[in-house]
């Protein structure tokens, strides 16, 4: 059987080592020309790193990132609200991770072109299509030949031109609300190990994380940040182009807290992008004969959670033991979009309506955007757990979950 990979993002190349590893020919076709570390920050949690652990690189992994101890959870004016030990800290078997983007990306590149045949990567490959028939799939490209394949695994992204082809109406969400992401190198935050959600998206939020220890040799870490604004307008960010401070820094230029100052952390920034913050509606139907989407092609969500890269990664697993066991390939894609399909869309709704930072939103609702004196005057805090537990449980990182697989 031979597969043709269409993208060799962190979705393709996850899914070409799982089929390497069961004995399965895949061939990646990217549309870039020259893979570079794009990107800032990305979390991977540990239904990531089981995944990535299992494809031999774990241990690269957590070597390059930063280990997260607790995720703690502030309102705007620098008040605790709940705070959770995180990883191996609350018992899971694998670590959470904060990592740049890029070093994942290429760590995964890295492996695929050490453990792949030869030619097995094929960047500046345009796809702009696939026919099939009973024999096989075509996979057109706008600047090579085309070629030929049993099967063909769309996992080119959030604006996969395959998934175009089968939903010509496809289009993304945007319900108001603009991020910009930066990195900034400066001394550790707390105890240096500790993810930071802050404010809500109603005020004004900001999500911080360190990715890269002793970045300078001086001590200092890099540490990652997004900021997230509702607002009103249709004017939707660009992707991946470089931030402008006049469109939100007013925002947090007063949040100077006893253990941090937000709008310093900002100023400093080495790099600031912006990025809408979009996701597409879920789809029932992934697998079209010989074609399926994967990762973002499949269910692009928003970027809360961390959730994007072990999705993607749990697909690429998933379909790698259905195509191993099944011998018509596609009964093994009908069975992984059966596998997967409406999991996914549980995280793709869950990051809409309640996701892990609705801790900050309900206590903001109780308390109204004010400092608090007594927060079990309005919520316990078993009752804050319970809501990030519930989060963790239809994301499929619960404890339970994590054990039960790793059983």
């Amino acid at each position: 059987m031979e597969v043709a990979i269409i993208g060799g993002g962190i979705c393709g190349l996850s899914l070409a080592l799982n089929l390497r590893q069961r004995g399965i020919v895949a061939r990646i076709y990217e549309r870039a020309a020259e893979i570079k570390p794009l990107g800032v920050g990305i979390t991977l949690l540990p239904h990531a790193m089981r995944e990535f652990t299992a494809l031999g690189i774990g241990d690269e992994l957590f070597k390059a990132g930063i280990e997260n101890r607790e995720s703690a959870f502030f309102n705007r004016f620098g008040q605790l609200i709940y705070k959770e030990k995180r990883g191996k800290f609350a018992g899971y078997q694998y670590p959470e991770v904060g990592i740049h983007r890029g070093t994942l990306h290429l760590t995964l590149y890295e492996a695929a072109k050490a453990k792949l045949p030869a030619g097995a990567i094929a960047l500046d490959h345009d796809c702009v299509g696939v026919d099939q028939d009973d024999g096989g799939v075509t996979v057109r490209f706008s600047n090579r030949d085309s070629l030929r394949a049993d099967v063909a695994i769309a996992c080119d992204g959030i604006n996969s031109p395959i998934r175009k082809q089968f939903y010509p109406r496809d289009k993304l969400a945007f319900a108001g609300i603009n991020t910009w992401r930066g990195v900034t190198r400066r001394k550790p935050i707390l105890d240096g190990r500790t993810y930071m959600r802050v404010g809500s998206i109603r005020t004004g939020k900001i999500v911080i994380y360190p990715i890269v220890d002793d970045v300078d040799g001086d001590g200092r870490q890099l540490v990652n940040w997004m900021a997230e604004i509702q607002g009103d307008s249709p004017d939707q960010n660009d992707w991946n182009k470089p931030g402008n401070l006049a469109d939100f820094l007013s925002i947090y230029e007063n949040w100077r807290f006893d253990w941090l100052d937000v709008g310093q952390l900002i100023r400093d920034a080495d790099q600031i992008l912006e990025y809408p913050m979009v996701d597409k509606d879920p789809i029932d139907t992934w697998t079209f004969g010989r074609v399926t989407l994967a990762g973002d092609a499949a269910h692009p969500m928003y970027p809360r959670g961390s959730n994007g890269a072990a999705q993607a990664a749990i697909d690429a697993r998933t379909l790698a033991e259905l195509l191993r066991s099944n011998s018509d390939p596609r009964d093994a894609l009908k069975a992984y979009e059966a596998a997967r399909a409406q999991p996914a869309a549980k995280v793709v709704h869950t990051n809409r309506e309640f996701p892990p930072d609705f801790i900050n939103i309900k206590v903001e609702e109780l308390v109204g955007d004010r400092p608090f004196d007594d927060l079990d005057q309005f919520i316990t805090q078993d009752e804050l757990k319970d809501l990030s537990e519930n989060y963790k449980k239809i994301a499929g990182f619960a404890l339970s979950d994590i054990s039960a697989r790793q059983g």
